[in-house]
């Protein structure tokens, strides 16, 4: 693809920049006051409409459990015959890379102990009930629901990139069914400064979770003695390595990454499985599986109410919003590399090997954790609630076979993994910061760096504010604008879907409604 001078969205650009400078400056330049308004945002929120955030990820299920089943699902996204752009392989590596980063690898070994130490459905912690539910809930959070929330903005763009032919490829292009000509106004602009905003809260929350165990991985590995200047080199190097992918663009630089992050990550699974418990591993996905399934509505709307927990605020409500926060950004992503897909494949790649992708990851990571617990080999539980996540981490990565190898393997997976979720973040928001952007042309050069410069700054802030609990409420926060967009992008692609279903006579005859032909086919 080739790279035009393109000027800046100046309303985009400058609005996003305001938005993240108003959540930032407070925490830097007064942490406990800063903090103490995000705290008291997030508990307005989350105390306030945590029922908003479970409702929405199941309406927007709903949906594309309808969709896919409907006759819509055959449509192709893009000309009739037309041919897919990636390989199947390499682009199922891209939407689970860059969509998931590595977020999979950190909360795949740890996130099971904070449920089986705080378990939901008033259970008795550390008992067998919550381990059961402790293997159960990160395939919940993890799992088809949470798709559906990245599933959705990538059908609706899709259809409007490659079937209506829209000229841009921004969010606000997603709600034109809805808004119309609007989305070229002060509207439109709005929504797209949203999401930026929204997508710098869920990429700095990746980052800023994964900077202290790829710290302490190294500081474990090397003579190097962990603590800020080993974060600092850190983040300068992870922002030298993806600023460099994404300054190369799709084919050279995401791709590759890509197809080597998925490769590496099929070799340390298989090595988990071989070496490791494996009949506990195959038995416990198993029975977590069952237990998810059988519980999926329950799950869907717990709030506990009367016994005030607390879970969904912390867990539920939190996952559902870094997921809407990221959702946009993945939906453009998507849409950009899946000309030639069908609808109905698109959900199928996302929601159905994405969320398999996920469980597998549990699985491994996980279920070899619990293991160590059980068996009184790694007090996992007890490092989790005195030392925090990192250390668990490297814990359980110790006590592997073959342990200097797979801590190795498992850093430059979480390296790449989010590398590639940053790069084609960066990627992302500069085409939606850029001004008439042509179909066949990448962002500047100096723009998609720019973008991964300030995510790792966000990043920065952040942890040294409060850590995962900062992160948390960011993410939360912004994803909250967020649920009403992709409210009306659904029913934007709904109103689209019925127009173009309509005979030429019947249809509206302006020429936002007057897609081109829409071909059926296979994915």
């Amino acid at each position: 693809m080739r790279t035009n001078k393109i000027s800046l969205n100046q309303p985009v650009f400058w609005s996003s920049l305001t938005l993240v400078a108003v959540i930032c400056v407070p925490v830097v330049l007064a942490p406990q006051r800063g903090q103490q308004l995000l705290d008291g945002v997030l508990g307005f929120l989350s105390g306030s409409f945590g029922w908003l955030y479970l409702w929405f990820a199941v309406a927007v299920a709903g949906f594309l459990g309808w969709l896919a089943f409907s006759r819509h699902g055959r449509i192709v996204l893009g000309d009739p015959g037309e041919k897919p752009q990636f390989a199947t392989h390499s682009w199922l590596a891209m939407i689970f890379t860059s969509a998931i980063g590595g977020g999979i690898m950190y909360w795949g070994i740890i996130e099971w102990a904070h449920y089986y130490n705080e378990p939901p459905m008033g259970v008795q912690p550390r008992s067998v009930q919550a381990a059961d539910w402790a293997g159960a809930y990160p395939m919940f959070h993890w799992g088809i629901t949470a798709w559906a929330l990245f599933c959705l903005p990538a059908i609706a763009l899709s259809y409007g990139y490659h079937v209506r032919k829209h000229r841009t490829l921004r969010l606000s292009d997603a709600c034109r069914g809805v808004i119309g000509d609007r989305a070229d106004g002060w509207l439109g602009k709005s929504i797209d400064a949203l999401f930026l905003f929204g997508l710098v809260g869920a990429a700095g929350t990746s980052l800023g979770l994964e900077i202290p165990v790829v710290s302490e991985s190294i500081a474990s590995l090397t003579p190097m003695e962990k603590g800020p200047t080993l974060d600092i080199l850190v983040i300068a190097v992870w922002t030298a390595l993806f600023g460099t992918s994404v300054y190369l663009g799709l084919q050279k630089g995401l791709k590759r990454l890509a197809d080597v992050n998925i490769w590496l990550a099929a070799a340390l699974g298989l090595f988990l499985l071989v070496v490791g418990p494996t009949v506990f591993l195959i038995d416990t996905t198993t029975n977590s599986v069952g237990l998810m399934l059988q519980n999926l509505p329950r799950m869907s709307f717990y709030t506990d109410p009367v016994g005030g927990s607390g879970f969904e605020e912390d867990w539920t409500v939190f996952y559902w919003g870094w997921w809407i926060s990221y959702a946009p950004f993945v939906g453009l992503f998507v849409a950009k590399i899946s000309k030639g897909r069908t609808i109905r494949g698109i959900i199928g790649a996302m929601c159905l090997a994405g969320s398999a992708g996920c469980w597998l990851s549990f699985a491994l990571l996980g279920n070899t954790a619990l293991f160590y617990q059980i068996q009184n080999l790694v007090p996992v539980a007890d490092i989790v609630e005195s030392e925090g996540d990192t250390a668990a981490i490297i814990a359980v990565l110790d006590t592997v076979p073959l342990a200097p190898l797979a801590l190795v393997v498992f850093l430059l997976l979480l390296v790449i993994f989010l590398a590639t979720t940053l790069d084609s973040s960066a990627y992302t928001m500069a085409g939606v910061a850029s001004k008439h952007l042509p179909r066949d042309a990448d962002p500047a050069r100096w723009h998609r760096v720019f973008w991964a410069v300030v995510l790792a700054g966000v990043s920065i802030v952040m942890m040294y504010s409060g850590g995962l609990e900062t992160l948390q409420t960011l993410s939360i926060i912004t994803a909250f604008p967020l649920i009403f967009i992709l409210a009306l992008v659904l029913l934007s692609l709904r109103r689209w879907l019925i127009e173009d279903e309509r005979p030429s006579s019947e249809a509206d005859p302006s020429p936002e409604a007057a897609p081109d032909k829409v071909g059926a086919g296979s994915m």
